[in-house]
Protein backbone atom coordinates (compact mmCIF):
# COMPACT_ATOMS: atom_id res chain seq x y z
CA UNK A 1 0.00 0.00 0.00
CA UNK A 2 1.44 3.24 -1.30
CA UNK A 3 2.18 5.57 1.72
CA UNK A 4 0.49 8.93 1.83
CA UNK A 5 2.53 12.47 1.38
CA UNK A 6 2.78 14.97 4.09
CA UNK A 7 0.42 16.70 1.12
CA UNK A 8 -2.06 14.01 0.71
CA UNK A 9 -2.51 13.20 4.26
CA UNK A 10 -3.51 16.94 4.60
CA UNK A 11 -5.67 17.46 1.87
CA UNK A 12 -7.49 14.08 2.71
CA UNK A 13 -8.16 14.97 5.62
CA UNK A 14 -9.42 18.71 4.74
CA UNK A 15 -12.42 17.02 2.41
CA UNK A 16 -12.90 14.85 5.03
CA UNK A 17 -13.59 17.87 7.64
CA UNK A 18 -15.80 19.36 4.69
CA UNK A 19 -18.01 16.79 4.59
CA UNK A 20 -18.25 16.29 8.08
CA UNK A 21 -19.50 20.08 8.15
CA UNK A 22 -22.04 19.70 5.37
CA UNK A 23 -23.57 16.16 6.94
CA UNK A 24 -22.32 15.46 10.75
CA UNK A 25 -24.59 12.76 10.71
CA UNK A 26 -23.14 10.56 7.64
CA UNK A 27 -19.84 10.53 9.44
CA UNK A 28 -21.15 9.29 12.76
CA UNK A 29 -23.47 6.95 10.86
CA UNK A 30 -27.10 7.19 11.13
CA UNK A 31 -28.63 10.89 11.00
CA UNK A 32 -30.44 11.71 14.01
CA UNK A 33 -33.91 13.55 13.82
CA UNK A 34 -35.29 14.24 17.13
CA UNK A 35 -38.68 15.99 16.81
CA UNK A 36 -40.72 18.02 19.93
CA UNK A 37 -44.14 18.38 19.87
CA UNK A 38 -46.65 15.15 19.44
CA UNK A 39 -49.61 17.17 17.72
CA UNK A 40 -50.70 17.48 13.75
CA UNK A 41 -47.53 19.26 13.14
CA UNK A 42 -44.79 16.54 14.60
CA UNK A 43 -46.30 13.24 14.80
CA UNK A 44 -46.72 14.10 11.22
CA UNK A 45 -43.19 15.03 10.83
CA UNK A 46 -42.13 12.37 12.40
CA UNK A 47 -43.77 10.00 10.33
CA UNK A 48 -43.01 11.42 7.29
CA UNK A 49 -39.20 11.81 8.03
CA UNK A 50 -39.46 7.92 8.42
CA UNK A 51 -40.52 7.90 5.10
CA UNK A 52 -38.62 9.76 3.47
CA UNK A 53 -35.76 8.24 4.53
CA UNK A 54 -35.68 5.01 6.68
CA UNK A 55 -32.20 5.64 7.48
CA UNK A 56 -32.42 8.48 9.93
CA UNK A 57 -32.98 7.70 13.17
CA UNK A 58 -36.65 9.46 14.04
CA UNK A 59 -37.22 10.42 18.01
CA UNK A 60 -40.51 11.90 18.80
CA UNK A 61 -40.55 13.41 22.40
CA UNK A 62 -44.14 13.98 23.67
CA UNK A 63 -45.33 15.26 27.16
CA UNK A 64 -48.98 13.05 27.07
CA UNK A 65 -49.11 9.84 26.26
CA UNK A 66 -52.89 10.65 24.74
CA UNK A 67 -53.32 13.62 22.16
CA UNK A 68 -56.24 15.62 22.43
CA UNK A 69 -57.57 17.43 19.11
CA UNK A 70 -58.49 20.77 18.66
CA UNK A 71 -60.34 20.78 15.67
CA UNK A 72 -64.16 19.38 16.24
CA UNK A 73 -63.73 20.58 20.09
CA UNK A 74 -65.64 22.79 19.68
CA UNK A 75 -68.28 20.48 19.15
CA UNK A 76 -67.57 18.62 22.08
CA UNK A 77 -68.28 22.44 24.43
CA UNK A 78 -71.38 22.27 22.41
CA UNK A 79 -72.78 19.11 23.63
CA UNK A 80 -72.53 17.52 20.13
CA UNK A 81 -69.53 14.77 20.74
CA UNK A 82 -67.43 13.56 23.30
CA UNK A 83 -64.27 14.16 24.21
CA UNK A 84 -63.05 10.86 23.96
CA UNK A 85 -64.00 11.27 20.34
CA UNK A 86 -60.73 13.72 20.01
CA UNK A 87 -58.29 11.69 21.67
CA UNK A 88 -55.74 9.85 19.97
CA UNK A 89 -52.60 7.46 21.20
CA UNK A 90 -49.04 6.93 19.50
CA UNK A 91 -48.72 3.20 18.84
CA UNK A 92 -49.02 3.61 14.99
CA UNK A 93 -46.63 6.22 15.13
CA UNK A 94 -44.09 3.84 17.13
CA UNK A 95 -44.95 0.79 15.05
CA UNK A 96 -43.69 3.27 11.86
CA UNK A 97 -40.16 3.19 12.97
CA UNK A 98 -40.14 6.13 15.19
CA UNK A 99 -38.98 5.97 18.64
CA UNK A 100 -41.70 7.73 20.71
CA UNK A 101 -40.51 9.24 24.24
CA UNK A 102 -42.81 10.58 26.84
CA UNK A 103 -41.22 13.10 28.74
CA UNK A 104 -40.94 17.15 28.47
CA UNK A 105 -38.10 18.84 26.42
CA UNK A 106 -36.81 21.23 28.70
CA UNK A 107 -33.58 22.48 27.28
CA UNK A 108 -32.00 23.00 23.86
CA UNK A 109 -28.41 23.19 23.45
CA UNK A 110 -28.35 24.33 19.84
CA UNK A 111 -23.92 24.32 19.53
CA UNK A 112 -23.88 20.82 21.76
CA UNK A 113 -27.28 19.89 19.41
CA UNK A 114 -28.75 18.28 22.23
CA UNK A 115 -32.52 17.84 24.29
CA UNK A 116 -32.81 17.76 27.61
CA UNK A 117 -35.18 15.95 29.16
CA UNK A 118 -37.40 16.83 32.48
CA UNK A 119 -36.38 13.22 33.67
CA UNK A 120 -32.48 14.19 33.03
CA UNK A 121 -31.62 12.59 29.70
CA UNK A 122 -30.12 14.13 26.79
CA UNK A 123 -31.33 13.45 23.69
CA UNK A 124 -28.59 14.09 21.10
CA UNK A 125 -29.76 15.32 17.09
CA UNK A 126 -28.32 16.20 13.68
CA UNK A 127 -31.15 18.00 13.03
CA UNK A 128 -34.09 19.03 15.61
CA UNK A 129 -37.80 19.85 14.75
CA UNK A 130 -40.00 21.76 17.20
CA UNK A 131 -43.98 21.47 16.89
CA UNK A 132 -44.51 22.93 20.04
CA UNK A 133 -48.05 24.24 19.09
CA UNK A 134 -49.02 27.43 21.54
CA UNK A 135 -48.62 28.84 24.88
CA UNK A 136 -50.94 31.42 26.72
CA UNK A 137 -49.26 34.87 27.45
CA UNK A 138 -50.59 34.87 31.04
CA UNK A 139 -51.36 38.49 32.32
CA UNK A 140 -51.05 39.65 28.71
CA UNK A 141 -54.72 40.25 29.36
CA UNK A 142 -55.13 42.21 33.17
CA UNK A 143 -56.44 39.77 35.48
CA UNK A 144 -56.33 36.72 33.44
CA UNK A 145 -53.91 34.19 35.17
CA UNK A 146 -53.76 30.39 35.28
CA UNK A 147 -56.35 30.80 38.20
CA UNK A 148 -58.63 32.72 36.37
CA UNK A 149 -58.55 29.98 33.86
CA UNK A 150 -60.25 27.50 36.06
CA UNK A 151 -63.33 30.27 36.35
CA UNK A 152 -62.79 31.59 32.79
CA UNK A 153 -61.44 28.56 30.65
CA UNK A 154 -60.08 29.40 28.07
CA UNK A 155 -60.54 25.80 26.17
CA UNK A 156 -57.75 26.79 23.39
CA UNK A 157 -56.14 23.62 24.37
CA UNK A 158 -58.24 21.04 23.73
CA UNK A 159 -58.53 18.54 27.06
CA UNK A 160 -59.65 19.68 30.71
CA UNK A 161 -60.49 23.32 29.70
CA UNK A 162 -63.16 22.20 26.98
CA UNK A 163 -64.86 19.54 29.45
CA UNK A 164 -64.87 22.29 31.78
CA UNK A 165 -66.29 25.00 29.60
CA UNK A 166 -68.92 22.24 28.53
CA UNK A 167 -69.77 21.66 32.47
CA UNK A 168 -70.33 24.95 33.18
CA UNK A 169 -72.66 25.84 30.00
CA UNK A 170 -74.66 22.32 31.00
CA UNK A 171 -74.89 23.93 34.89
CA UNK A 172 -75.81 27.61 33.49
CA UNK A 173 -79.61 28.33 34.48
CA UNK A 174 -82.11 29.24 31.17
CA UNK A 175 -81.43 32.62 31.23
CA UNK A 176 -77.90 33.42 31.46
CA UNK A 177 -75.54 35.13 29.81
CA UNK A 178 -72.18 33.59 27.91
CA UNK A 179 -69.62 36.12 27.28
CA UNK A 180 -67.02 34.93 25.24
CA UNK A 181 -63.72 37.13 24.27
CA UNK A 182 -61.54 37.14 21.33
CA UNK A 183 -58.22 38.19 21.02
CA UNK A 184 -56.44 40.40 17.93
CA UNK A 185 -54.22 38.46 15.36
CA UNK A 186 -52.39 36.28 15.32
CA UNK A 187 -53.66 33.56 17.40
CA UNK A 188 -54.29 29.56 16.75
CA UNK A 189 -57.21 28.75 14.34
CA UNK A 190 -58.58 32.26 12.95
CA UNK A 191 -61.67 30.90 12.46
CA UNK A 192 -62.02 29.19 15.56
CA UNK A 193 -63.94 32.00 18.05
CA UNK A 194 -66.59 32.22 15.54
CA UNK A 195 -67.11 28.38 15.08
CA UNK A 196 -66.95 27.84 18.76
CA UNK A 197 -69.65 30.82 19.05
CA UNK A 198 -71.94 29.26 16.72
CA UNK A 199 -72.32 26.02 18.33
CA UNK A 200 -72.08 27.66 21.93
CA UNK A 201 -75.48 29.66 20.66
CA UNK A 202 -76.49 26.06 19.11
CA UNK A 203 -76.23 25.04 22.69
CA UNK A 204 -78.05 27.95 23.92
CA UNK A 205 -80.96 27.77 21.27
CA UNK A 206 -81.97 24.01 21.45
CA UNK A 207 -81.11 23.64 25.35
CA UNK A 208 -81.45 26.99 27.23
CA UNK A 209 -83.55 29.42 24.81
CA UNK A 210 -83.88 32.15 27.64
CA UNK A 211 -80.36 32.30 27.13
CA UNK A 212 -77.76 34.25 24.47
CA UNK A 213 -73.95 34.63 23.81
CA UNK A 214 -72.06 37.83 23.75
CA UNK A 215 -68.88 37.80 21.47
CA UNK A 216 -66.34 40.17 22.57
CA UNK A 217 -63.80 41.10 19.83
CA UNK A 218 -60.21 42.78 19.71
CA UNK A 219 -60.91 42.53 16.05
CA UNK A 220 -63.17 44.53 13.12
CA UNK A 221 -63.04 41.49 10.60
CA UNK A 222 -62.56 37.78 11.46
CA UNK A 223 -61.52 34.79 9.05
CA UNK A 224 -65.08 34.15 6.35
CA UNK A 225 -66.87 36.79 8.26
CA UNK A 226 -69.41 37.09 5.99
CA UNK A 227 -70.38 33.62 5.99
CA UNK A 228 -70.62 33.62 9.46
CA UNK A 229 -72.72 36.39 9.85
CA UNK A 230 -74.58 35.13 7.30
CA UNK A 231 -75.23 31.72 9.52
CA UNK A 232 -75.60 33.70 12.76
CA UNK A 233 -78.18 35.55 10.92
CA UNK A 234 -80.17 32.96 9.95
CA UNK A 235 -79.82 30.37 12.61
CA UNK A 236 -79.29 32.29 15.78
CA UNK A 237 -80.68 36.24 15.58
CA UNK A 238 -81.25 35.86 19.14
CA UNK A 239 -79.27 33.55 20.60
CA UNK A 240 -75.66 35.58 19.22
CA UNK A 241 -74.46 39.02 19.37
CA UNK A 242 -70.86 40.19 17.69
CA UNK A 243 -69.61 43.18 19.19
CA UNK A 244 -66.99 44.42 16.74
CA UNK A 245 -63.59 46.48 18.04
CA UNK A 246 -65.18 49.77 16.80
CA UNK A 247 -68.20 48.97 18.63
CA UNK A 248 -66.24 48.35 21.51
CA UNK A 249 -65.60 44.70 21.56
CA UNK A 250 -61.78 44.66 22.88
CA UNK A 251 -61.84 43.06 26.50
CA UNK A 252 -58.97 45.24 28.42
CA UNK A 253 -59.44 43.21 31.76
CA UNK A 254 -60.86 40.54 33.47
CA UNK A 255 -62.25 39.78 37.34
CA UNK A 256 -62.97 36.01 37.48
CA UNK A 257 -63.92 36.60 41.14
CA UNK A 258 -67.23 38.49 39.78
CA UNK A 259 -67.33 36.81 36.34
CA UNK A 260 -66.90 40.51 34.92
CA UNK A 261 -65.21 41.31 31.08
CA UNK A 262 -64.21 44.88 30.94
CA UNK A 263 -63.91 47.05 27.98
CA UNK A 264 -63.46 50.37 27.03
CA UNK A 265 -66.76 51.04 26.54
CA UNK A 266 -67.87 49.36 29.51
CA UNK A 267 -68.29 46.02 31.06
CA UNK A 268 -70.40 42.58 30.83
CA UNK A 269 -71.09 40.51 33.40
CA UNK A 270 -71.19 36.56 32.99
CA UNK A 271 -72.65 33.31 33.86
CA UNK A 272 -70.18 31.41 31.79
CA UNK A 273 -67.24 33.43 30.55
CA UNK A 274 -64.80 31.97 27.48
CA UNK A 275 -61.79 33.95 27.92
CA UNK A 276 -59.53 33.33 25.03
CA UNK A 277 -56.36 35.42 25.36
CA UNK A 278 -53.39 36.39 23.28
CA UNK A 279 -50.84 33.52 22.68
CA UNK A 280 -47.20 32.95 21.74
CA UNK A 281 -45.17 30.14 20.75
CA UNK A 282 -44.72 27.04 22.85
CA UNK A 283 -41.96 27.54 25.67
CA UNK A 284 -39.54 25.21 24.28
CA UNK A 285 -39.32 27.97 21.42
CA UNK A 286 -38.45 30.58 23.64
CA UNK A 287 -36.00 28.40 25.56
CA UNK A 288 -34.13 26.98 22.09
CA UNK A 289 -33.90 30.56 20.89
CA UNK A 290 -35.76 29.86 18.05
CA UNK A 291 -39.09 32.92 18.89
CA UNK A 292 -38.45 36.14 18.24
CA UNK A 293 -39.82 39.38 20.32
CA UNK A 294 -43.22 38.40 18.98
CA UNK A 295 -43.34 35.71 20.50
CA UNK A 296 -43.56 33.70 17.75
CA UNK A 297 -40.82 31.77 15.21
CA UNK A 298 -39.35 33.03 11.83
CA UNK A 299 -38.53 30.59 9.96
CA UNK A 300 -37.23 29.87 6.01
CA UNK A 301 -40.21 29.04 3.95
CA UNK A 302 -38.54 26.14 2.08
CA UNK A 303 -36.89 23.98 4.99
CA UNK A 304 -38.94 25.56 7.84
CA UNK A 305 -35.19 26.28 9.29
CA UNK A 306 -35.07 28.60 12.21
CA UNK A 307 -34.27 32.26 11.06
CA UNK A 308 -32.30 32.25 14.29
CA UNK A 309 -31.04 29.22 14.91
CA UNK A 310 -29.40 26.50 12.68
CA UNK A 311 -29.95 23.22 11.96
CA UNK A 312 -33.62 23.71 14.22
CA UNK A 313 -36.98 24.02 11.92
CA UNK A 314 -39.92 24.93 13.22
CA UNK A 315 -43.44 24.75 12.06
CA UNK A 316 -46.82 24.84 12.95
CA UNK A 317 -48.90 26.90 14.84
CA UNK A 318 -45.68 28.53 16.36
CA UNK A 319 -44.21 29.65 13.01
CA UNK A 320 -44.29 33.13 11.68
CA UNK A 321 -45.41 32.10 8.39
CA UNK A 322 -46.62 34.84 6.08
CA UNK A 323 -50.12 34.47 4.87
CA UNK A 324 -50.02 30.49 5.77
CA UNK A 325 -53.15 30.51 8.92
CA UNK A 326 -52.21 28.43 11.91
CA UNK A 327 -53.93 25.28 11.85
CA UNK A 328 -53.96 21.00 11.88
CA UNK A 329 -54.09 21.25 8.32
CA UNK A 330 -50.94 24.14 7.75
CA UNK A 331 -49.18 21.76 10.71
CA UNK A 332 -49.68 18.89 8.41
CA UNK A 333 -49.04 20.21 5.26
CA UNK A 334 -45.80 22.22 6.89
CA UNK A 335 -44.41 18.79 8.25
CA UNK A 336 -44.35 17.01 5.04
CA UNK A 337 -42.71 20.10 3.45
CA UNK A 338 -40.11 20.02 6.55
CA UNK A 339 -39.64 15.91 6.57
CA UNK A 340 -38.52 15.99 3.23
CA UNK A 341 -36.64 19.27 3.54
CA UNK A 342 -34.61 18.02 7.00
CA UNK A 343 -34.39 14.71 4.89
CA UNK A 344 -32.66 16.41 1.74
CA UNK A 345 -30.57 18.08 4.27
CA UNK A 346 -28.59 15.58 6.11
CA UNK A 347 -27.76 13.52 3.29
CA UNK A 348 -26.69 17.10 2.01
CA UNK A 349 -28.83 17.58 -0.96
CA UNK A 350 -30.52 20.59 -1.69
CA UNK A 351 -34.32 20.69 -1.12
CA UNK A 352 -36.93 21.76 -3.41
CA UNK A 353 -38.92 24.82 -3.63
CA UNK A 354 -42.38 23.59 -2.18
CA UNK A 355 -46.12 24.57 -2.32
CA UNK A 356 -48.08 24.34 0.48
CA UNK A 357 -52.19 23.72 0.32
CA UNK A 358 -54.20 24.97 3.72
CA UNK A 359 -58.16 23.73 3.94
CA UNK A 360 -59.93 24.88 6.66
CA UNK A 361 -63.67 23.59 7.50
CA UNK A 362 -66.33 25.36 10.13
CA UNK A 363 -69.35 23.47 11.54
CA UNK A 364 -71.87 26.68 12.45
CA UNK A 365 -74.66 24.03 13.26
CA UNK A 366 -74.31 20.43 13.24
CA UNK A 367 -75.72 20.26 9.40
CA UNK A 368 -74.06 23.83 8.49
CA UNK A 369 -70.65 23.56 7.26
CA UNK A 370 -68.63 26.85 5.28
CA UNK A 371 -64.84 26.31 4.16
CA UNK A 372 -61.95 28.16 2.97
CA UNK A 373 -58.63 26.71 1.03
CA UNK A 374 -55.61 28.18 -0.29
CA UNK A 375 -52.60 27.52 -1.79
CA UNK A 376 -48.61 28.96 -0.77
CA UNK A 377 -45.38 29.10 -1.84
CA UNK A 378 -42.29 30.95 -0.59
CA UNK A 379 -42.20 34.50 -2.01
CA UNK A 380 -39.37 37.43 -0.71
CA UNK A 381 -38.57 34.30 1.98
CA UNK A 382 -42.34 34.65 3.18
CA UNK A 383 -45.01 31.85 2.46
CA UNK A 384 -47.42 33.57 0.36
CA UNK A 385 -50.86 32.56 -0.63
CA UNK A 386 -51.02 31.86 -4.82
CA UNK A 387 -53.19 34.72 -6.27
CA UNK A 388 -56.27 33.17 -7.72
CA UNK A 389 -55.70 29.72 -5.79
CA UNK A 390 -58.28 29.44 -2.90
CA UNK A 391 -61.49 30.58 -2.06
CA UNK A 392 -64.45 30.17 0.21
CA UNK A 393 -67.70 28.48 0.54
CA UNK A 394 -70.29 30.32 -2.27
CA UNK A 395 -71.56 33.18 -0.53
CA UNK A 396 -75.62 32.10 -1.50
CA UNK A 397 -75.09 28.54 -1.24
CA UNK A 398 -78.34 26.47 -0.56
CA UNK A 399 -78.73 24.42 2.92
CA UNK A 400 -78.29 21.15 1.04
CA UNK A 401 -74.56 22.73 0.11
CA UNK A 402 -73.76 23.44 3.80
CA UNK A 403 -75.04 20.18 4.96
CA UNK A 404 -73.06 18.68 2.57
CA UNK A 405 -69.54 20.76 4.03
CA UNK A 406 -70.39 19.64 7.14
CA UNK A 407 -70.12 16.05 6.28
CA UNK A 408 -67.29 16.99 4.35
CA UNK A 409 -65.62 18.52 7.89
CA UNK A 410 -66.41 15.15 9.54
CA UNK A 411 -64.49 13.27 6.71
CA UNK A 412 -62.07 15.48 6.76
CA UNK A 413 -61.33 14.90 10.02
CA UNK A 414 -61.13 11.10 10.12
CA UNK A 415 -58.59 11.54 7.28
CA UNK A 416 -56.67 13.24 8.94
CA UNK A 417 -56.60 11.99 12.15
CA UNK A 418 -56.19 8.66 10.39
CA UNK A 419 -52.85 9.80 8.10
CA UNK A 420 -51.37 11.08 11.18
CA UNK A 421 -51.96 8.36 14.19
CA UNK A 422 -54.29 5.94 12.74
Amino acid sequence: MKALSRREFLASTTVAAAVGLSAPALAQGAPRVVVVGGGFGGASAARALKQADPRIAVTLVETSRTFTACPFSNLVIGGLRELSAQQFGYDRVAAGGVEVVFATATGVDARARRVTLDSGAGLDFDRLVLSPGIDIRWNALPGYDEAAAEKMPHAWRAGPQTALLRRQLEAMEDGGVVVMAAPANPFRCPPGPYERASLIAHYLKTKKPKSKLILLDAKDQFSKQRLFQNAWKELYPDHLEWVSLSNGGKVTGVDASTMTLSTDFGSHKAAVANVIPPQKAGRIAEVAGVADQTGWCPIDPVTFESKLVPNIHVLGDATIAGGMPKSAFTANAQAKICAAATAKLVAGEQPEQPKLINTCYSVAAPDYGITVAGVYQPVNGVLTEVQGSGGVSPIDAPRSARAEEALYAAGWFNTITGEVFG
